[in-house]
C-alpha cells in the first residue's frame, strides 16, 4: 500500500493506493486548518479501509508550489511517516500532479495555481505518444498574460482557477483555451499517487533529509520591509 498526501492550497487531499487500485480517497476544503485536519483525516481512511499503516511501503507527497503552511504540514506529515516506517518517499509537484489529470485529452496542459499580487504560479505539460507525459514549460511565477508568449495552440487550462482569472484566459485565448468544468479541476491524491507510482516502478525515490517543499516565491514573513 502507499500512502498519498496533498496539501497545498486550501483544498487537501489524500488517497491510500496499491499500485493502480485505488483503495480509498479523500478530498475536502480545509482552509487554514491543515495542521489539525491532515492526520484525523488520513487516520480515518485507513481505519475504514480496514488497512494497517505499517503495510505501508511508500509515501507520496504534493511538494508545491503552495502555501507555506500548507506545504510545510503535508511534507513534514509525509516525512515523518517514510521515517517511523522506514519506507522510501516520493515528493510529485503539485502543479504536475492536478494537470495530470487531463493527460488523455493528448492537449498541451497549463496547470494555473493563484500567486497573489495579480500573478499566477503556472507549469505546462503533455501527453504525447511518442514523448509520453513530459514538461513543456517548468513551474514560475507569471502572468495570463504572459502565457501568450509559450501558448500557441489549444491548451487546456486547470488547477484552481477564480473567475476573474479565466475571463481573462477566455478573453486572450478565445478557442484556443480549453477550461474544464468546476468539478473537473478539483485535486485529487489519486492522479498524484499515479505519478509516484511511475517513479517508485523505477526505484526513483527523494532523500527524506533533503527533500523540502517547493517555493516559487518567499513566503511574506521572510521579507525584509521596505525602511
Amino acid at each position: 500500500m502507499q500512502i498519498t498526501i496533498d496539501t497545498s492550497t486550501e483544498f487537501a487531499s489524500v488517497a491510500l493506493v496499491q499500485g493502480q487500485d485505488i483503495i480509498a480517497e479523500l478530498t475536502w476544503h480545509c482552509g487554514q486548518n491543515h495542521t489539525i485536519e491532515l492526520y484525523p483525516r488520513l487516520a480515518f481512511l485507513i481505519a475504514k479501509s480496514g488497512l494497517d499503516v505499517g503495510s505501508a511501503d511508500c509515501i507520496f507527497v504534493a511538494k508545491g508550489p503552495g502555501s507555506f503552511n500548507g506545504l510545510r504540514v503535508g511534507v513534514s506529515a509525509a516525512k515523518g511517516l517514510a521515517f517511523s516506517l522506514s519506507v522510501p518517499i516520493i515528493g510529485i509537484g503539485t502543479l504536475e500532479g492536478t494537470a495530470y489529470q487531463h493527460s488523455e485529452t493528448g492537449l498541451p496542459v497549463c496547470c494555473i495555481q493563484n500567486a497573489g499580487r495579480e500573478e499566477i504560479a503556472a507549469a505546462i505539460y503533455q501527453n504525447k505518444r511518442k514523448n509520453g507525459w513530459y514538461q513543456i514549460k517548468a513551474e514560475h511565477i507569471t502572468t495570463v498574460k504572459a502565457l501568450a508568449q509559450d501558448i500557441k495552440e489549444q491548451t487546456v487550462f486547470c488547477g484552481e482557477i477564480s473567475p476573474s482569472i479565466a475571463g481573462q484566459i477566455k478573453k486572450l485565448f478565445k478557442s484556443k483555451a480549453v477550461i474544464p468544468a468546476q468539478a473537473a479541476q478539483l485535486r485529487r491524491a489519486s492522479y498524484l499517487a499515479e505519478l509516484g507510482q511511475q517513479r517508485l516502478n523505477a526505484g526513483d525515490f527523494d532523500d527524506p533529509a533533503t527533500l523540502q517543499p517547493m517555493y516559487l516565491r518567499r513566503p511574506p514573513i521572510t521579507e525584509r520591509k521596505k525602511a
